[in-house]
């Protein structure tokens, strides 16, 4: 697949890699030629100075035979002129990253659909909507939901209470039934997808595929329990703290500390609901002041990940039950991890969990990439005549870096073994490492 990526930034570097790896003809254009060079000494992308809003450097980029074209630019006005042009001259499928929610709104996405811009994401958006899911499980790191809520992956780590620990792969399933399923472990910095034979540890983080009803269930097997959140305290006023904050004021007591004094005021008008506060989340003896050790969870959204992860550590500390951080900085995610940080955020993988499922042959209906390990979660709506369909789940020749943890038929959920019949229009929910990624679709078109 031909992939032109506008915007060598964080995020477009970010995809620009990713996509790489899947044997795609990736372009990327920028105006600054540092970026440029970081790019292009990163993997085998061409990449072209210029300004992509003009229709030289696009021309030059051959956008007539892109089968994508993605729009990751700083600037919200740049990509949507960028992905316009792009559709306009010949792009097969535009993307534009923007910034703001009213665009999202149906009617107004329908009018940037007819000027040819194929998808809009807002990477702040879904970041606070994944925050304020996880506040609503606060015993695990990770809670996603698949087939409109019928079935969810459920990641937590193991400590030395967890009935799990100690356990081996087919002893949990035998506690777990038709219930629900591990389907990765993630173990040193590696993630593996479990086979019978295999020992759960503590200080493991697993993933679990379970239907709806029984996810309540599988936390209670982490050791931990859920937390009721009462007093919620945001650190930075970004956009993905006012979204939050605007978002469960009505719910919560909500503190939101904010650096920068003019944004604080401005805040203040716009949350009237929120207690704004201005203070520097570094100043340990401030935090204690606004009351850190009183508050159910902790959020730390600033633009600094190292400011994120100091006083999420701190918050820890002082007892807060569910911290969370952003850590845009990818190097440091599995320090944040390894020191107690309940769950960590990232944009950029939640930028390509949106823009992923574009560059497979298959019809993808959701994927997700998951913070802190290097698989994906992928939800299929399995074809008429797929091969999977041809034979009993063990096999079909299923890939042994992947995993069908769920299947969704109507109104009825299924953890399925070895001896498990998919059936055409079933929705699988499958746990790949990268792979098996580029070979798994073809058993599901």
């Amino acid at each position: 697949m031909k992939i032109i990526i506008a915007g060598a930034g964080e995020v477009g570097t970010h995809l620009a890699k990713m996509l790489s790896g899947g044997g795609h003809d990736i372009t990327v254009i920028d105006t600054d030629p540092k970026l440029l060079d970081d790019v292009e000494g990163m993997a085998d992308i061409l990449t072209i100075e210029g300004d992509s809003t003009t229709f030289s450097a696009l021309k030059k980029a051959s956008v007539r035979k892109a089968d994508l074209f993605i729009a990751v630019n700083h600037e919200e006005n740049i990509n949507i002129i960028s992905a316009i042009l792009a559709k306009q001259l010949g792009a097969r499928k535009s993307i534009a990253r923007i910034d703001n929610n009213e665009y999202l709104e149906p009617n107004n996405k329908e009018m940037f659909m007819n000027m040819g811009i194929d998808y809009l994401f807002y990477p702040e958006k879904v970041a606070a909507l994944e925050v304020i899911n996880l506040l609503g499980h606060t015993s695990t790191t990770e809670y996603v939901d698949f087939s409109g809520g019928r079935l969810a992956l459920v990641v937590f780590p193991l400590d030395r209470s967890s009935e799990f620990t100690g356990k081996t792969v087919a002893e949990v399933n035998e506690m777990a039934g038709d219930l629900f399923s591990p389907v990765a472990i993630s173990r040193d910095d590696k993630t593996i997808i479990p086979h019978s034979r295999d020992m759960f540890y503590e200080g493991d983080t697993v993933y679990i595929i379970a239907n709806n009803e029984a996810a309540k269930t599988v936390m209670n097997y982490s050791g931990k329990t859920n937390v009721s959140i009462r007093n919620l305290m945001i650190l930075g006023g970004s956009r993905i703290g006012v979204r939050i904050a605007t978002e469960l004021q009505d719910e919560l007591n909500v503190k939101l500390i904010e650096y920068n004094s003019d944004k604080a005021y401005r805040l203040a008008e716009m949350l009237d609901k929120t207690l704004i506060i201005n203070e520097d989340g570094r100043d340990i003896d401030a935090m204690l002041e606004e009351g850190l050790t009183s508050m159910d969870a902790f959020v730390a959204v600033t633009g600094r990940s190292e400011t994120n992860i100091l006083t999420a550590m701190l918050a820890k500390r002082m007892g807060v039950k569910k911290v969370i951080a952003e850590v845009e900085n990818l190097t440091y995610i599995n320090l944040a991890e390894s020191i107690g940080i309940d769950t960590i955020i990232n944009k950029k993988q939640i930028t390509a969990s949106r823009i992923f499922r574009f560059t497979m042959d298959t019809d993808v209906q959701a994927i997700k990439c998951l913070t802190g390990s290097e698989a994906e979660v992928l939800e299929f709506v399995v074809k008429p005549d797929a091969p999977v369909s041809k034979a009993k789940l063990g096999q079909v020749g299923f890939p042994d870096n992947a995993i069908v943890g769920g299947i969704v038929r109507g109104d009825k959920v299924f953890i399925p073994d070895a001896e498990f019949q998919v059936n055409p229009y079933d929705r699988a929910v499958v746990f790949a490492l990268p792979a098996a990624i580029p070979r798994i679709g073809k058993f599901f078109n």
